[in-house]
């Protein structure tokens, strides 16, 4: 793609946006719909602009504040009672910052903080703004399989991968069970399914290295 032809998508864009604006100011001018088809028109021409460039970082911090600007204008607008772009913003600032760090995105120390800071983060907004129900226990379960499998994969060690994941996971329905129904017992159900995990891993080791000492003595 050239310039030309960019050039074009944009005054095409930009004469969409107007066009919804007047019908959108003409038939229905309490409700402002015409901010939805709006902002993929803006991100359209300009993500090419960014990837054509072959500007990644700048597109990343780009799209991250033009994203959460839609949301705030949209939460304003339709929800000003709740501030939901608190829990939806979040995730979208760490776009930015991975692009930027590179390699460095790709470290455990990398995931242990991007996991610790989030749990924390989540559960300020889940004591603050929604006490009732202690919800931070699922981003937190989500988010831990990061740092967790990216440790374990990097030293091969699957068995003890299925171990410690069994055990969290494990640990997880538990408590899960313990906040919303604690009355019935029904993490037992997913908790012996799990357990199958660590029994397949370490049967297939065994057999794998039973196989292995075979073919070693048949070969000498």
């Amino acid at each position: 793609m050239n310039k030309y032809q960019l050039g074009w998508i944009s005054v095409g864009s930009l004469i969409g946006i107007l066009l919804l604006f007047i019908i959108n100011d003409l038939t229905t001018p309490d409700y402002l719909w015409f901010l939805y088809p709006a902002f993929f028109l803006i991100l359209w021409p300009l993500s090419l602009y960014f990837i054509m460039k072959k500007k990644y970082k700048l597109y990343a911090y780009f799209c991250t504040t033009l994203l959460i600007l839609y949301m705030l204008i949209e939460n304003i607008l339709n929800s000003p009672e709740h501030p939901w772009i608190l829990y939806a913003a979040y995730p979208l600032i760490w776009w930015p910052i991975t692009v930027s760090l590179g390699k460095q995105s790709k470290t455990l120390t990398y995931a242990w903080i991007v996991s610790i800071t989030t749990i924390l983060y989540y559960a300020i907004l889940n004591l603050f703004l929604s006490p009732v129900h202690p919800w931070v226990i699922y981003p937190t379960y989500v988010i831990l399989w990061w740092p967790l499998i990216l440790y374990y994969a990097r030293q091969k060690n699957y068995f003890g991968l299925s171990i410690v994941g069994s055990l969290f996971t494990i640990l997880f329905f538990s408590t899960m069970n313990l906040v919303t129904t604690p009355h019935t017992l029904w993490a037992i159900y997913p908790i012996f399914i799990i357990l199958w995990w660590p029994l397949s891993v370490y049967y297939f080791h065994v057999l794998k290295q039973k196989q292995k000492e075979h073919e070693e003595k048949k070969s000498t």
